[in-house]
Parts: structure tokens; sequence; C-alpha cells
């Protein structure tokens, strides 16, 4: 047998096959290019550049902005721009906002994207369940920001929630629980008009303005009650039941006997003491019927469904019970009271 010759032809036809493979590649590569050119790698004609600024969003993918760049009339085609993206291995782009031409070329302004935003972006992380005093602190924490100049803003009432009642000048809980970037070109007001607006648009988007009028309710009234139900549930799965829970109380007309309400009304989040039972007031849930006469915290969309889904329970009563954050309920005193032993005995209370 010829071995050797055998072992010298296999070599041969694997050489063959990678110059063919990598004349194939060439051939595609220079499609790609060309036909990123046919679509619009130059910069487009028309009337003289202008320039725009473009507020890339976080979490922009390279197709989304390239559209939003077309719309925006930068570059002339959001093919084009994605093609010559993933050509270059350019991306992913930094949110922010970017000062740019109207009539650029592909490259250019995917160069100008690759530099990062001119206007900076300072970051507001506002969780759920916060108070207005709360996110007042955390604006003061930001560049150039005044916790005292925001609640300045939200005293004067310049600022309104369209779901605030007339006559009412508190936002408490009025605004939306997320991830804000504010550029330094925004104050103190128009951080406070952001989330503000946010909120109305949560509203409006989940339809909760329409489910609370179908109940008769306004949606005041479901983002107080959903307010409850935040700031007692950790899980989701529990807030449908503790809604259940102050509907029936509310029905029987019972206390509601909250002990989210006794922390706002003393200002923080430390253990509760006998001395905040035993204050008066209308946040005292153990003292005052009914629901407190403002939201207590900011929510989120679960708590809001709960307000006005509450699951058809017999309950009457909850306790944390798992270190989970995840409660238990009975419907009777005395069950209540066992489940408050168990949970001390295991060390969750």
């Amino acid at each position: 047998m010829n071995e050797g010759g055998s072992v010298g032809g296999a070599v041969k036809r694997r050489k063959v096959i990678v110059i063919a493979l990598t004349l194939a590649l060439a051939v595609l590569l220079l499609f790609a290019l060309l036909t990123v050119s046919m679509l619009g790698l130059t910069a487009g004609s028309g009337s003289a550049s202008k320039r725009v600024v473009v507020d890339v969003k976080s979490g922009s993918s390279v197709s989304e902005i390239g559209s939003q760049l077309t719309s925006a009339n930068v570059v002339p085609n959001a093919i084009a721009f994605k093609l010559y993206s993933r050509i270059t291995s350019a991306g992913p782009f930094q949110a922010g906002k970017y000062e740019l031409n109207t009539s650029q070329s592909v490259p250019s302004a995917i160069r100008a994207l690759s530099r990062g935003p001119q206007i900076s972006y300072r970051i507001l992380a506002l969780p759920p369940g916060l108070t207005i005093a709360e996110i007042a602190e955390r604006v003061g924490s930001l560049r150039s920001m005044s916790s005292a100049a925001f609640l300045e803003v939200v005293a004067s009432g310049s600022i309104r929630s369209k779901y605030q009642p007339e006559g009412n000048s508190s936002l408490e809980g009025l605004t939306w629980p997320d991830t804000y970037y504010i550029s330094e070109q925004e104050d103190e007001a128009a951080v406070l008009k952001r989330i503000v607006d946010r909120f109305d648009s949560e509203i409006l988007r989940m339809k909760i303005d329409e489910q609370a009028s179908a109940q008769g309710k306004s949606v005041y009234e479901i983002t107080t009650l959903a307010s409850l139900i935040q700031g007692e549930s950790r899980l989701d799965e529990d807030r449908p039941l503790i809604s259940g829970v102050i509907a029936n109380r509310m029905r029987l007309g019972m206390l509601l006997q909250i002990d989210a309400t006794l922390l706002y009304a003393r200002g923080d989040r430390g253990p509760l003491t006998s001395e905040d039972f035993a204050r008066p007031g209308p946040y005292n849930s153990y003292k005052s019927l009914g629901l407190p006469p403002t939201p207590i915290m900011t929510v989120t969309a679960p708590s809001l469904i709960a307000a006005l889904t509450p699951a058809e329970i017999p309950y009457l009563y909850y306790v944390l019970y798992e270190k989970n954050g995840k409660h238990k309920f009975a419907t009777t005193y005395a069950e209540h009271l066992a489940n408050i032993e168990d949970a001390r005995r295991r060390g969750v209370l």
C-alpha cells in the first residue's frame, strides 16, 4: 500500500477545502459590504445637516438603535446600520444622550456611538416600597441634587398626579418604582415630574382606572390599599391573600391592624414599640378604622392587581411564618396565636 501517497492526497484535499471556504467567506463579506453600501453606508443627501440629540434607552438592541437613528434622519437606513455593526463587531452601545448630525454615514454614526454618550446620566434607583421622604434622600444623593429642594417641589403642589384627589396635597405613593437615568440638565422638579408621570402612565397602561371605576372605587383608593399590601408582603403569591384579609376585616368593621401603617406614622423602619401601638392618629390602624388617608409607600403592579382582586378566603389574620417572607393565615384568633408561637419557636419572629 502507498500510505504516503494517500496521506499526501488527504492533506491536499484539506488545503483545497480551506481555500474554498476562505474564498466563499470573502465573497460573502464582500457581498455584505456591497449590500450595506447600497442600503446607505454613505451619508445621505438632501437638506443641510443639523445637530440632533438622540436618547438611547438602557437595554436597546443594535436593531432598535438603528431604527431610532433612521427615524431621527441620522442614518439613511436601519438595515445598513445593523449589518455594518455586525460586520465590524460594533456594539452594544451605552445608554445615554448623543449629539449627532442628520444625514451621517453609517460608519460615522457608529464611531460616535462607540465613544459613548456626550450627555452623562446620574442613576436614581427607586425600589418599591419607598416613601416620599426616602425618595427625597435618594434624590439628594445624586450629584448637584438636594433632598430639601426635592421636598420643596413636592410641597409646592406644582406637580400633581392625574389620580390625585381634588384638594389632596400628598404625592405619597403616586410615583413609580424603577431605575431612572437623570441627565445633568434635569433638576429636582424634572425628576419629580418624571416619576409622577410614570405612575400615571403605568396606571393607564394596566387599565387600573377602568377596573377601579367598575368596582365603584377610585385609583387613589386602590393605590392606598395596594400600599398596605406592599408594606405587609414580601412575596407576590401572598399579596392576593393579604388583600383578602384586609377586605374581610373591612367588611366586618374590624380594625386593619397593619404594622406598616405604624412604621409610616413613626417615619422609620425600626422595630415597633408599645408607644407606636398607642400613638393616636389616622395612620394607626390599630386604633383607626378603615384605610389611612393616603398611601404609605410606592407600589408594584402585583400589589395593585391584588388590591383589585382580593382572594376569596375566610382568613382574618396572618403572620410572617418563613424566613423567605412567606406568611401563614388563620381564620380564628386562637389559630393566629398558635401560628405566632410556632414562628417564634422556629426563630422567624
